[in-house]
């Protein structure tokens, strides 16, 4: 029998279907996990249309039942849509604006986006979509604040994701959000990709697969950067441990990441730190040693810049009691309504 206290998780289904952002839902909310014990989501699959749906492929969908569905919804993911001048049918808009009002979490991936903003969910919110769809996002619904150069935005409710691929960061996000990092980790390593990256990360990567020689003499460095955030690392020591001289490493580096040595070791040391106000006790100085920040004013300093809170408010808000478990859902974190670029 389901857990009914667990939350319950619900994916948009329609003629035309998205294949591979309907397959992010459902591999992140709809696989059983075990491992995570009993308070794991409930999944759902919700039909907005009548009728057979047909997936992008040859792919046919059997719904679990209608936009009824998402009155029970705790958490609504809607995939790309069938494009940005594709109607949205009202009852859909209705059910969604319903969701809105009693606080649940809809999430939308892709061209999902132009969903939520003709419900009007997005009005007056910063959002995201896809980088070849922003500028139409932006001159049909002025009234977002439309960031066409980051993978998510988190605005408390209303969660939206750029293309395909960063709807898995998003919905990892949510996860590490209701369940901690540790799930987040989990269900990561379930999936083979990096556990968690920034929202303000950029969508366009100069080279998005990287020479195999930069991946192999990069990989090691970024290994073990990772392993040892508490040390100083200069540009001229990465550079040295990769082989490479610094003008060359710079531009590998950035090419292959998409931001500079300096910032990559900000964001995985805010990283870090973030874990360990989550999951420990200890001191906030004693966070900022170990996570290479050096005192704790410098990291009040990043936390406040990068995540609007200071790091006690931030530990406040998302700290895990130890006997909760790695599944212990914090329903305070997930409904506080506060509003961040993760990375911004």
């Amino acid at each position: 029998m389901p857990n009914l206290s667990s939350p319950l998780a619900v994916v948009l289904a329609y003629d035309g279907l998205c294949t591979f952002e309907f397959g992010v839902a459902v591999e992140v909310f709809g696989l059983p996990r075990p491992e995570l014990g009993p308070g794991w989501y409930r999944f759902a699959v919700a039909a907005v249309d009548a009728g057979p749906l047909r997936a992008m492929g040859g792919i046919r969908i059997e719904a679990d039942g209608g936009l009824d569905l998402l009155d029970q919804a705790d958490v609504i993911v809607v995939p790309g849509w069938r494009g940005a001048s594709e109607p949205i049918p009202d009852p859909l808009i209705a059910a969604l604006r319903l969701a809105d009002a009693r606080g649940a979490r809809i999430l939308s991936i892709c061209s999902g986006a132009f969903v939520l903003a003709a419900a009007g969910l997005l009005n007056g919110r910063s959002a995201t979509t896809h980088w070849r769809y922003a500028a139409t996002l932006r001159e049909l619904y002025p009234e977002i604040r439309v960031v066409p150069d980051v993978l998510y935005v988190d605005e408390g409710n209303i969660l939206t994701s750029a293309g395909s691929a960063a709807g898995i960061d998003l919905c990892l996000h949510l996860v590490r959000r209701d369940f901690g990092p540790e799930a987040a980790n989990s269900v990561a390593r379930r999936l083979v990709v990096q556990p968690h990256r920034e929202g303000g990360q950029a969508q366009f990567i100069e080279t998005p697969v990287p020479a195999a020689r930069e991946g192999a003499r990069l990989a090691p460095l970024l290994d073990h950067l990772r392993q040892t955030l508490s040390e100083n690392h200069s540009l001229s020591s990465m550079a040295s441990r990769a082989g490479m001289s610094l003008r060359t490493f710079l531009r590998r580096f950035q090419s292959m990441t998409g931001t500079t040595p300096g910032e990559w070791l900000l964001m995985e040391r805010l990283s870090r730190a973030r874990d360990l106000l989550e999951g420990s006790s200890l001191p906030v100085e004693e966070v900022a040693t170990r996570t290479g920040f050096g005192s704790a004013a410098t990291l009040r300093h990043h936390f406040r810049l990068r995540l609007g809170l200071s790091p006690a408010n931030y530990r406040a808000r998302f700290r895990r009691a130890p006997a909760d478990g790695p599944v212990e859902a914090k329903k305070g974190a997930a409904d506080s309504g506060h509003a961040l670029f993760e990375g911004r």
